[in-house]
């Protein structure tokens, strides 16, 4: 899968490829999509929601240049394998939140981030991740795995000075990936290109 997503051009870094292949991605899928484990193609993980393409994981890892110890917000964590390969990125010293409206998913992705031995570097937190985690920010990188209409303005606020952040942004079907930068306590925008994720619901993003 790594070796494809190199020829592809989709992961261009050492370090990326390095964290994909340690990061097991069967265990971050039910048991009857495991053998689809290592195609490239989002798969579905339950209550309507999907685990990214490996390639769209690649996308963003690169795009967000993580580094050991950095503090990540993840929004939209699913089944924990976007939030374990980030926690590959920022080691030693690195942490990473994870947000899921969804309790079922965050349960089961707080048991696939023990059983893959990410449970230390990973803290999976219940809520409504379109307000952040202003208990924990400010967030050295955001990344948030779920279309959202705008960028939501909380996610802005706890962006750390120098950080960087990634957001799906667009209708139901299609969307553009924004990288929004913090510099100086401005903010710069990158469209980095199409993507289709699920939607982003809660207070500022869309509604149930």
């Amino acid at each position: 899968m790594v070796s494809r997503l190199q020829d592809s051009g989709y992961v261009r870094s050492e370090r990326v490829a390095q964290a994909m292949l340690a990061v097991p991605r069967h265990i971050f899928l039910p048991d009857d999509m495991r053998e689809q484990a290592y195609m490239d193609t989002p798969l579905h993980i339950g209550e309507g929601q999907t685990i990214s393409a490996p390639h769209m994981v690649a996308i963003m890892a690169e795009a967000l240049d993580l580094h050991p110890g950095h503090k990540v917000l993840e929004v939209g964590g699913g089944s924990g394998y976007h939030a374990a390969v980030m926690a590959e990125l920022v080691r030693p010293g690195g942490k990473v939140y994870s947000m899921e409206r969804l309790g079922i998913l965050a349960k089961a992705a707080e048991r696939n981030l023990k059983a893959s031995g990410y449970g230390d570097r990973v803290e999976v937190v219940v809520g409504d991740g379109t307000k952040g985690l202003p208990e924990h920010a400010p967030y050295d990188r955001i990344s948030v795995a779920a279309a959202a209409p705008h960028v939501p303005e909380p996610l802005k606020e706890q962006l750390a000075e120098g950080g960087r952040m990634l957001v799906p942004v667009g209708g139901p079907w299609y969307q553009e990936l924004i990288m929004v930068a913090r510099k100086k306590n401005k903010f710069t925008t990158e469209n980095l290109g199409g993507c289709a994720f699920v939607p982003l619901i809660g207070e500022h993003g869309n509604k149930p």
